[in-house]
């Protein structure tokens, strides 16, 4: 995969201390951790490697088309998950769009697509490093990594963290789709108790929905259990 950058070469002799970034990784895969607990390590772990003065990751949340910030090192609670990118807005989405990776060494705000964010010193920092986190074969998100003063390592930085992307990605598409069944299968109780269904015609029920409205399935899980709730608190207030 071909690399954007703001220099013409790249050093083919990088240094890459991977295989203990990949041990620790792949411990995550097997941990009981929350997506939001998984995404933290992960900045750890790119902090350690590079030893950039921030890292942000965000994932893309297909429904929408968006690419949305769901971690950062730096405290940035109002902006979780309202910070959102087209795919092809600013560098972050430009990547998720080419599925390739960024090197900005200096100067990164006056590249054309990079797109500020007044609630995100980040943006103000001189160096800036994009790589898509790709799993089978898709774009599920993009992590960013940034110095404050120029930095040429940023290219190697950028072959030695491409190495570990995909893994990266692997890994916390994993972690979505043990959260998404785990919503699917209590949406399919939700519906078992309401209509008297066999758990295989609740699937089955879920699905049709599914490609009728062409909305994702745990969309609709996420709805059926949000309405059970609202449900559950007003059968509660009518009998206090």
């Amino acid at each position: 995969m071909a690399m954007n950058r703001n220099v013409s070469t790249m050093s083919k002799n990088v240094n890459f201390v991977g295989d203990p970034l990949l041990h620790r990784i792949s411990g995550i895969v097997s941990s009981a951790m929350t997506l939001k607990e998984m995404l933290d390590e992960l900045i750890g772990l790119v902090l350690g490697v590079t030893n950039c003065d921030a890292c942000l990751v965000y994932l893309l949340e297909e429904a929408a088309g968006e690419i949305v910030l769901c971690a950062s090192q730096l405290p940035h609670a109002g902006e979780i998950g309202n910070i959102r990118l087209k795919i092809g807005e600013g560098v972050t989405g430009w990547v998720a769009q080419h599925r390739s990776p960024v090197a900005l060494t200096s100067h990164a705000a006056a590249d054309p697509r990079f797109k500020a964010f007044t609630s995100l010193p980040e943006d103000t920092y001189e160096a800036f490093l994009s790589v898509p986190l790709i799993s089978g074969g898709g774009v599920i998100g993009v992590i960013n990594i940034h110095h404050k003063r120029p930095h040429g390592g940023a290219i190697s930085k950028a072959s030695l963290l491409e190495q570990n992307a995909k893994l990266m990605a692997e890994t916390l598409e994993m972690k979505r789709l043990l959260g998404a069944r785990k919503v699917i299968e209590r949406a399919k109780g939700i519906l078992q108790r309401w209509h008297g269904m066999t758990e295989e015609e609740a699937y089955m029920d879920l699905r049709s929905q599914s490609r009728r409205l062409r909305r994702p399935m745990q969309e609709l899980a996420d709805a059926i259990i949000l309405a059970d709730e609202l449900h559950r608190k007003s059968e509660r207030k009518a009998q206090g």
